[in-house]
């Protein structure tokens, strides 16, 4: 009978020992991934349609706008970073 109870014993420890393991690998995953990420569609999706909108804007009505006929060419090189933003914004997105 003694021997059974040590092999129950040795069972037990056994589990406790998995147990924590798991519980250590849960809180390293924990720390590596902290948080969700709903604040993900919130940004990109204004960025990328404001990217949009500049390069319409710019097509339509740039030369009438001061601030964009100053800058010139360089607002296609602007709607194209804020589109290409929204688009990289899309594969943190869970």
């Amino acid at each position: 009978m003694a021997e059974s109870k040590v092999r129950k014993q040795a069972a037990d420890k056994q589990k406790r020992k998995r147990l924590s393991e798991l519980a250590e690998q849960r809180a390293e995953t924990a720390r590596l991934a902290p948080g969700g990420r709903n604040w993900v569609p919130a940004v990109f999706i204004p960025v990328l349609l404001f990217g949009v909108l500049w390069m319409v804007v710019y097509n339509l009505a740039g030369q009438d706008i001061g601030f964009m006929r100053s800058i010139g060419d360089w607002n296609v090189a602007i709607g194209l970073v804020l589109i290409v933003v929204g688009f990289s914004g899309m594969t943190l997105w869970k």
